[in-house]
């Protein structure tokens, strides 16, 4: 049972109950009026507004986040996440970007960008070769060390994005988005899946990556080899930010089709989602041909998945979520 909210009401004097709710409010910042959303509490009695502690500081947040989207001004965490991925303090960053060496700093403790500066930023973030033209061009006043261990995590990441197709980027990033935790193993059934199911409601691959047929199951080896350091742990890889806001790239039809395949098929570990397809032909037929010799790296062509996946879906209709869990819960029985 929820318990009961209360808050001090001061026009009542006394302990009350109240209700949260969320309002739009008119903003004047810099001289431009904004209505943003905010949280009040509302005393049940009387109907005025309770101060609830720490709600001040949630609200300055909102309104923070809102104007900064408003504008398409880069945010903090954005800032951090630059830092992050480059392997880069806030002083080399800053001169790296061209601009003033305490800049950055200031935009940490929320100062506000102008928005030549805010696009600055944002294009480092989502383009590793802009950021590498940067170093270069800026390598002089950063200091050797700053240089080399920001420019190779911008190789690393122009490595990632050269090895893989766009929309296999995006699809990854996408479950990474949707899933708090999976591992190697888990993320290639998933996107095994996913390929499979896009077919069966498109008639057509969601992305041009081959897959293969080895000992623990289907695998796209070029993910595998952007992957494989981690092994069986969770996959904590933050190269992938530069994707987080560019899921929008993927049509709707698309992100359909990677949800209904997480909310189902991602509810399970990656060594029962191999159980699975260990018992279907694509996986079957192909590693037959190898496994005399203890392994298999035969393609599992989309036409074998295809025709496999669309005779499966005339008797689970996989083009809904219900039919997919229908289809796994019998597989498992």
């Amino acid at each position: 049972m929820e318990k009961d909210r209360t808050q001090f009401c001061i026009q009542c004097r006394k302990e009350t109950k109240y209700t949260a709710k969320v309002e739009k409010r008119a903003y004047n910042i810099k001289g431009r009026e904004y209505a943003f959303d905010v949280v009040t509490a509302v005393c049940d009695e009387c109907g005025e507004e309770v101060n609830l502690p720490g709600l001040m500081d949630y609200n300055a947040g909102l309104i923070d986040a809102q104007y900064r989207k408003e504008e398409g001004l880069v945010s903090v965490e954005d800032i951090n996440a630059l830092m992050d991925v480059y392997n880069i303090g806030k002083a080399p960053l800053s001169l790296a970007l061209g601009f003033g060496e305490i800049t950055v700093t200031r935009y940490l403790q929320g100062q506000y960008p102008s928005p030549e500066y805010s696009n600055i930023i944002q294009k480092a973030l989502a383009d590793a070769d802009y950021m590498i033209a940067l170093l270069d061009q800026n390598k002089g006043k950063i200091g050797d060390t700053a240089y080399k261990k920001a420019y190779m995590a911008a190789k690393n990441i122009k490595e990632l994005v050269d090895s893989l197709s766009e929309k296999m980027l995006l699809t990854i990033s996408y479950i990474f988005e949707k899933v708090n935790e999976i591992t190697p193993l888990a993320l290639q059934k998933l996107l095994y899946y996913i390929q499979a199911i896009y077919m069966v409601k498109y008639d057509k691959p969601l992305f041009t990556e081959e897959c293969k047929a080895w000992v623990h199951g289907p695998v796209y080896e070029k993910v595998y080899d952007v992957f494989k350091s981690f092994k069986f742990s969770p996959i904590e890889d933050k190269r992938f930010v530069i994707f987080k806001d560019r899921f929008h790239e993927l049509s709707d039809e698309e992100r359909d089709v990677i949800d209904m395949v997480v909310n189902s098929f991602g509810m399970y570990s990656g060594k029962t989602l191999e159980k699975i397809t260990h018992k279907e032909a694509p996986w079957a037929d192909a590693y037959s041909v190898n496994k005399l010799y203890g392994y298999a790296n035969e393609p599992i062509t989309n036409d074998a998945i295809k025709k496999y996946f669309k005779e499966i879906s005339l008797k689970y209709d996989l083009e809904t979520e219900e039919g997919l869990k229908a289809y796994i819960q019998e597989q498992l029985s």
